[in-house]
């Protein structure tokens, strides 16, 4: 081999480092957190982390530009698609109740690299998303005072003319952000009570918004003379499902808390499913009720619910309405504040980022160094970057923090040896001590009940080509076969045939190949053993820029700190280390090898001279 360059081994060894797994070993109660937080308050959590300007911004967005009155199937179809990921933050968060939602969902079934990378574009999922809810809550404020901050700050600073900044500073947002996190800094509980103050009044003006808007309803809103009720077709309705899934996105939060929930195991997926389904209830007839008031052609996209009441000549309740957004976009600001910095302290626990990030404040026990950088970067880019920019840029973490979450639920479930705190607690095992109990044990209940990731037995006389790849390995093949199928798929309806420059019927046997292979992979993972227990949806090149440069950081600080610095690294260097040393006692008849010890512990434990004399 040429010098320099790595070796083979060297080569196998540093891929292992990138796959290798995260143990899940001792209690799961045992944290440095408080645990503090109970079902109603997960609950509310993750109400709060829904309802925010999507309820008052992106319902007016995807009505008049997407979907029309139409934007209420976008938001059903929405919440059906966020309701089966949520499914699977449930499961995980049951299993694995420890703060870091998918990063850790990720590195206890997929590996190091893909793990860092989720929580990675997690982080920023929440930095743009909180930037994203600032400016959209002083753009709402400023809307009530009759744009008198805005024009004040155009009179005095001047407008820019620079990609992806926005026109002028937003001082405002910055300054909510940088108060908002003071206030998570004092603690889980503070951070809850909050929550419940904001989400209570929010909750009575949803409620204020669907009676009123009934009362003030036109069904002529809807008639052809209007345009219809879905006045861009098929086509609309698919795009603003793509635009109405961010609106969904912070249900993660309740996955986020759950080492600070006092019954995880329970809390987590009761407090998933009733906060989904009171947000998705209220996205659907708030969107009705807003394109029964006023038709949809002639709503303001940027505060599309006060300006219906305003129409209607209810100044009063445009007030009402306005104050209710405020309160729901502090909600949804605390909560990336108070999730994100969570996120930080996950991975620096695990030695993946910068251990001064998992110092835990010995009395509010919250990271307060993730809180305060965290909320130090979250100001400057409300402060600067532009709105459109920040929501787009957004939708690309989400979506590949969603895919890996489900992948590794799939991956999980067939595992043939789950890590220790993931199987279901079951009944008392029988303690087997002769060798009839043995042979007993082996011969029946192994027979009976075939491992995780292998074929079922019935299917075996069938299926027996399928049985001869080691186990797990056909399960693997087929859930890569199944998610490249997806995708391609994904793309043939998204992009069509324009897009593609295929005939018809090249067009239509792709579809057809994509989704028989997409079914096949489906049904081959459905004959093993599991464990018992958009349309115009598209982003352009620059979006796309932005992304891979974050990835490109990432993996910068992956390979320069945390591949060294991982606890798992540590590990094995010391269990390569104790296992060179071999030590030879003095005296004996028979040498003895000890490749288990240190030197320093070996010549502490070195016999005595009536051990050497007794020894045999």
């Amino acid at each position: 081999m040429a010098p320099g360059l790595p070796s083979t081994t060297s080569l196998a060894c540093f891929c292992q480092k990138l796959n290798r797994l995260k143990p899940l070993e001792g209690s799961f109660m045992e944290t440095s957190l408080q645990r503090c937080l109970s079902t109603l308050d997960l609950t509310l959590l993750g109400v709060g982390g829904m309802v925010g300007s999507g309820l008052y911004v992106l319902t007016g967005t995807v009505a008049k530009q997407m979907a029309g009155p139409a934007v209420l199937v976008s938001f059903g179809v929405a919440a059906v698609a966020s309701l089966l990921a949520a499914l699977c933050y449930a499961e995980f968060g049951a299993r694995v109740p420890r703060t870091g939602s998918a990063y850790l969902f990720t590195y206890v079934s997929m590996g190091e690299l893909w793990a860092f990378l989720i929580g990675w574009n997690v982080i920023l999922e929440y930095l743009i998303g909180g930037a994203a809810v600032a400016r959209a809550w002083s753009g709402y404020l400023d809307s009530m005072f009759s744009h008198r901050i805005h024009n004040f700050t155009e009179a005095h600073v001047g407008v820019w003319h620079i990609p992806f900044l926005a026109h002028n500073p937003d001082f405002l947002a910055a300054g909510i952000i940088l108060l908002a996190s003071a206030l998570v800094s004092c603690g889980a509980r503070i951070s809850s009570w909050l929550n419940h103050a904001f989400s209570a009044i929010n909750l009575v003006i949803i409620l204020f918004i669907i009676i009123m808007g009934f009362i003030l309803a036109h069904p002529h809103n809807w008639s052809p003379e209007e345009g219809g009720f879905a006045p861009f077709g098929f086509s609309g309705i698919l795009a603003g499902t793509a635009t109405c899934f961010f609106a969904f996105v912070g249900f993660d939060v309740i996955a986020a808390s759950s080492e600070e929930a006092r019954n995880p195991k329970r809390a987590v997926p009761i407090a998933i499913a009733m906060s989904l389904g009171l947000v998705a209830s209220a996205y659907i007839l708030v969107s009705t009720v807003l394109t029964l008031m006023v038709p949809w052609h002639s709503l303001n996209p940027n505060s599309a619910l006060a300006d219906a009441f305003y129409q209607r000549g209810y100044s009063w309740a445009g007030y009402i309405v306005a104050a209710g957004s405020i309160c729901a976009m502090n909600t949804v600001l605390l909560l990336n504040i108070f999730s994100g910095p969570r996120i930080l302290y996950a991975m620096a626990n695990d030695g993946l980022f910068f251990q001064v990030f998992a110092h835990v404040h010995p009395r509010t026990q919250v990271p307060m160094v993730g809180i305060l950088v965290f909320g130090v970067l979250m100001a400057f880019m409300a402060l600067l970057l532009d709105l459109e920019a920040l929501v787009q840029f957004l939708s690309i973490g989400t979506l590949l923090a969603y895919t890996f979450v489900a992948t590794s639920i799939i991956v999980l479930r067939f595992q043939k040896s789950p890590s220790p705190g993931l199987a279901s607690p079951g009944p008392v095992a029988k303690e087997y001590n002769s060798f009839q109990d043995h042979t007993q044990l082996v011969g029946t209940e192994q027979a009976s009940a075939p491992e995780p990731g292998q074929l079922r037995p019935a299917l075996r006389p069938y299926l027996g080509f399928l049985g001869r790849c080691s186990s797990g390995s056909t399960v693997a093949w087929a859930l890569g076969v199944m998610v490249a199928s997806a995708i391609t798929l994904g793309c043939v309806l998204v992009f069509g045939v324009l897009a593609l420059h295929l005939p018809n019927w090249g067009y239509i046997l792709l579809l057809l190949f994509s989704t028989i292979v997409f079914v096949l992979s489906l049904l081959v993972l459905g004959a093993h053993q599991q464990q018992r227990q958009q349309d115009t949806f598209q982003l352009n090149y620059l979006t796309w820029l932005r992304f891979f440069i974050w990835l490109l950081i990432g993996l910068m600080v992956y390979f320069g700190y945390g591949i060294w610095h991982s606890k798992e690294n540590h590990q094995e260097l010391q269990q390569s280390a104790t296992a060179r040393y071999v030590v030879f006692p003095n005296g004996s008849l028979e040498e003895r090898v000890q490749a288990v010890q240190p030197p320093s512990q070996a010549l502490v434990q070195k016999p005595s001279q009536e051990e050497q004399v007794t020894s045999p």
